[in-house]
């Protein structure tokens, strides 16, 4: 049998998702919803803290308690590393017009505020493993996060490695005040002359550190999605590798798998 404090959060949970109580209401005081519901305060808060925990409320200090809004959702395809590398000899004009993650979102150029850092560090064992160079070799360390305007938590923490003996014949690749780059990073390689064969994903998840669940905004008890994303060029060799860390209350992953004919 339901408890009271469970039976009070789905109410309310169900005249949210009716939209009776739309995204940026403000839920009644604790005691106001005590005197409606025939039940004592901390029983109420109980029942809030539910609800606070699936990301359908939130508190502000100060405010009060609101319905959340929802976030700007991400729906990531596998298809879409075809559709970069499509556009990554374009003319730049084109490239401009449009990123990966308006392919993901649906936003407009316009829409997003970007951001991105350059840093060389050391290739640490597991990163000089899947490069296949020694540990400690130099790596072009490269930080994103993209964010809809109307919104203040990235879409996904992505840090990107390149090898920067690999890629130092460009030096506009070395330099984050030449991002947001069009074309993204396929382009970036195809200025060396390196052209993709395949992209391997690996996906796992995870409870985020307490760090990443500030930046990301996550409700509690929200998992990571971590993607672990190989580029092979058309000789074999990894030329690029990604760790993105994707919140699990907007993200959509959709893998599809072409079969060849009997």
């Amino acid at each position: 049998m339901a408890k009271a404090y469970e039976r009070i959060a789905d109410d309310i949970r169900e005249q949210i998702r009716a939209g009776q109580l739309p995204p940026g209401d403000r839920l009644p005081a604790e005691t106001s919803l005590a005197d409606q519901y025939g039940r004592s305060v901390p029983t109420i808060r109980e029942a809030l803290r539910l609800l606070r925990d699936e990301g359908l409320i939130e508190k502000q200090h100060g405010r009060g308690t609101f319905v959340r809004q929802a976030r700007t959702a991400v729906l990531r395809t596998n298809l879409r590393h075809q559709w970069e590398k499509d556009r990554a000899r374009q003319p730049e004009e084109q490239r401009a017009e449009t990123g990966a993650t308006e392919h993901d979102t649906g936003l407009t150029v316009n829409d997003l505020v970007f951001h991105a850092a350059y840093h060389e560090v050391k290739a640490p064992k597991d990163v000089a493993e899947a490069f296949g160079v020694p540990e400690g070799t130099v790596l072009v360390e490269r930080t994103y996060r993209t964010r809809y305007a109307a919104e203040r938590a990235p879409f996904a923490l992505v840090t990107s490695y390149l090898v920067r003996d690999m890629v130092a014949e460009n030096p506009a690749l070395l330099d984050a005040a030449n991002e947001p780059w069009p074309g993204g990073t396929q382009n970036q390689l195809f200025t060396l002359g390196i052209e993709l064969d395949r992209i391997e994903e690996r996906v796992t998840a995870r409870p985020p550190t307490p760090e990443e669940a500030e930046e990301l905004e996550l409700p509690h008890g929200t998992a990571l999605i971590l993607l672990r994303k190989t580029s092979y060029d058309t000789n074999g060799r990894v030329v690029e590798l990604s760790d993105i860390a994707l919140p699990g209350d907007r993200t959509e992953m959709t893998f599809t798998t072409s079969l060849e004919r009997w």
